[in-house]
């Protein structure tokens, strides 16, 4: 690869639309944005929820759907989810609330148990990858 060819690939950017909490686009003082659109690939950080499981896991689902309306999207876009949590256990057992929120229509799944999250007191954070339809 020559010179001018390795200049201008470290200068091309893509496009990204951001969403944040409050219609923003960061959150400067964490540094980063709810939601990242690229092309027609929709990124969300992911969700921490409080309370019992059952009331993070759906705190953590009512987030992410709002932020995916935001963007005039269901669950039913989503394609990839990535779940974090301090107990699989409780998760296992409370998993019908988080298939309610997807009627059927799963994504690929990954759910990893780690020692803490981000926000010390909550036990479950949720990121998903979702596409919208190609215009």
């Amino acid at each position: 690869m020559g010179t001018a060819s390795a200049l201008h690939a470290q200068t091309d950017t893509i496009a990204k639309k951001k969403w944040h909490w409050g219609g923003g686009t960061a959150d400067t003082s964490a540094g980063y944005a709810q939601a990242v659109l690229v092309d027609n690939v929709l990124y969300v950080s992911g969700v921490p929820g409080m309370g019992t499981m059952a009331e993070q896991l759906r705190g953590a689902y009512r987030g992410i759907e709002r932020t995916l309306k935001a963007y005039g999207l269901t669950f039913q876009h989503v394609v990839k989810e990535t779940l974090y949590t301090t107990d699989i256990e409780a998760v296992k057992a409370d998993n019908a609330v988080r298939k309610a929120f997807y009627k059927g229509d799963y994504p690929a799944a990954s759910w990893v148990q780690i020692s803490r999250l981000y926000m010390p007191e909550a036990k479950v954070e949720v990121e998903v990858i979702a596409h919208l339809p190609k215009k």
